[in-house]
């Protein structure tokens, strides 16, 4: 019979009465120094070590007693932990969940002498998974009391903790001005409105010395008091707090501490902040050629929920190639494992343009867009919206992009969410009548590798004609009414400068099903069916079988 050796945990909150000779501390080791002794022919046996935390909460893990007696557990020298009451060990469901997973990990157990529960059983384990649950349960439910109390206070301008911003130092649930800091902030908006852009006022910010807050880190160590980088130059024009307000989430309320900016200013600069971040991205003025931008910079993610982010080569003679690629690969440069998209940027551009042009001049758009619109507001608004594709013809489509909020490619499907504030900022109209179920363009697309680079052939929804498909289509044909009139297929391929083997495969495209063919002409082919796929799959001679094989791409 295996031997299970017993260690007695015993523990009492307040200090009052541990002086006496029999103590509750002493009472607990009685009472489960005869549980053990009951359980003798099951091979427990009992060891002489104490392990007692008197004057001590069970609402902490910081207990001397229970350190070392969860250090000797690891050790592997205790098999079973024995506790008057569960509570003794802890009061806290989480401290709790902590010690059974290092019992599991140790191949121990406990067990409650006053209490069905030992998690050596299958009860026992039931009992303990009904108490996670409930742990989880409770920690979901303070989770939410907390976020539902910030929510509370923030509808009443209160503010509730965090890194005090610049310009001002915490005052219980308010904040008060630092005269000397605020003023850097003043300096900050001022040069903004005098410039215009976000690069000349760190330019502008370092020559006048101006320095960032300065505050202690958590582990004594002084942080900040340095230049300003531009991302915390945008993080303070944009901070409503200046303007005596208090955010939370994509909401903004009245704020009960005192402003730094006037609110009509900081008005002003986030208009200003949109109208520049409307114009297109350039890079450095480095030469006299027209620059290039990427106006879906921050939109673009794939199905991994990477973001794709601008990149470029330029070509032997100068010119320079942009692109879109997955962030791991530049960030993982040189593994050749990883895996992503790399999009010709100047394509990508024109096609989303293209399905967004498409999608917002359709006559059907304002009325799914704005469900409560009678036809009078419809024929007001739809001018509107014709003036966004008039502005946005050829590689112009800055305007149109303006509308997207993000874009997700995944293989063989794009989907396009439109922004609901922008949208209804250009109708004039309060975002709560945007209906968000229409704001999604969904496109299938077919791929064109070319080295490691990759060409998406987006389509409208409505036709995606693969034009390398129906000319080999229309050679098939060709090539099968000349093996019809009795040549051979080496006759074929010198008088069409090609080779037999390329003759033997796409002749047969000729062999497809009527509709197949039927379906292609007009575009409505399944995305993955290309003249690639069709040379690297066998097709099968019967026409059911051709259809399910197609089908099921």
């Amino acid at each position: 019979m295996r031997k299970i050796r017993c260690a007695i945990y015993t523990r009492k909150s307040s200090e009052e009465g541990l002086e006496q000779d029999f103590n509750s501390l002493h009472a607990q080791r009685e009472a489960c120094a005869a549980y053990v002794a009951s359980q003798k022919a099951e091979g427990w046996v009992l060891l002489p070590d104490a392990y007692d935390d008197g004057g001590l909460s069970g609402g902490t893990l910081e207990r001397p007693a229970l350190h070392r007696l969860l250090e000797a557990i690891d050790q592997g020298l205790i098999d079973q932990i024995v506790v008057y009451k569960i509570d003794r060990l802890t009061r806290s469901l989480a401290d709790f969940a902590k010690i059974v997973d290092r019992l599991d990990g140790a191949g121990a157990s406990f067990v409650s002498v006053t209490q069905s529960f030992n998690t050596a059983t299958s009860m026992g384990r039931l009992t303990l998974n009904m108490l996670l649950s409930f742990a989880q349960f409770e920690r979901e439910v303070t989770a939410e009391r907390i976020r539902d109390k910030i929510s509370a206070s923030k509808r009443r301008g209160l503010w509730m903790g965090g890194n005090v911003p610049i310009g001002y130092e915490a005052d219980g649930r308010s904040l008060r001005i630092d005269p000397t800091e605020a003023e850097t902030v003043r300096s900050l908006f001022r040069l903004y409105q005098k410039h215009g852009s976000v690069r000349a006022v760190k330019r502008e910010a370092d020559r006048l010395e101006l320095r960032s807050k300065s505050r202690l880190a958590a582990s004594g160590e002084p942080r900040g008091g340095g230049p300003f980088d531009r991302g915390h130059i945008y993080y303070i024009l944009t901070n409503p707090v200046y303007a005596g307000r208090i955010r939370h989430r994509k909401t903004v309320y009245p704020g009960q501490h005192p402003p730094i900016v006037d609110p009509d200013l900081w008005d002003s600069v986030q208009m200003q902040l949109q109208a520049e971040a409307a114009k297109p991205r350039t890079a450095e003025p480095t030469s006299d050629k027209q620059k290039s931008f990427s106006p879906l910079i921050g939109k673009l993610f794939d199905e991994t929920g990477d973001r794709l982010t601008p990149s470029h080569t330029k070509t032997k003679a100068g010119k320079r190639l942009r692109y879109y690629v997955s962030h791991r690969l530049i960030r993982r440069s040189g593994e050749s494992q990883v895996t992503g998209w790399r999009l010709p940027a100047p394509g990508l551009e024109n096609g989303i343009a293209h399905l967004l042009q498409r999608h917002v001049q359709m006559s059907s758009f304002l009325s799914r867009v704005l469900p409560d619109a009678d036809a009078d507001d419809l024929h007001r608004l739809s001018g509107r919206m014709d003036d966004l594709p008039g502005q946005a013809k050829g590689n112009n489509a800055a305007l149109l992009f303006q509308l997207v909020e993000h874009i997700h490619i995944a293989p063989g499907d794009i989907r396009i969410t439109l922004d609901a504030a922008v949208l209804a900022q250009h109708l004039g109209v309060p975002v709560t009548r945007i209906a968000s179920e229409a704001l999604t363009i969904a496109a299938p697309f077919q791929q064109r590798k070319r080295g490691v680079e990759t060409r998406l052939i987006l389509s409208d929804g409505q036709h995606a004609r693969d034009d390398v498909l129906l000319r080999n289509m229309a050679k098939a044909q060709q090539w099968l009414e000349a093996i019809k009139n009795g040549k051979s297929y080496d006759e074929v391929a010198a008088e069409t400068g090609t080779t037999r083997r390329r003759v033997q495969q796409i002749i047969g495209l000729a062999l497809l099903a009527p509709d197949i063919t039927r379906d292609a002409i007009q575009g409505h082919q399944p995305v993955g069916f290309t003249t690639r796929w069709f040379l690297r799959h066998p097709m099968p001679s019967d026409w059911d079988a051709q259809r399910r094989l197609i089908r099921a791409l």
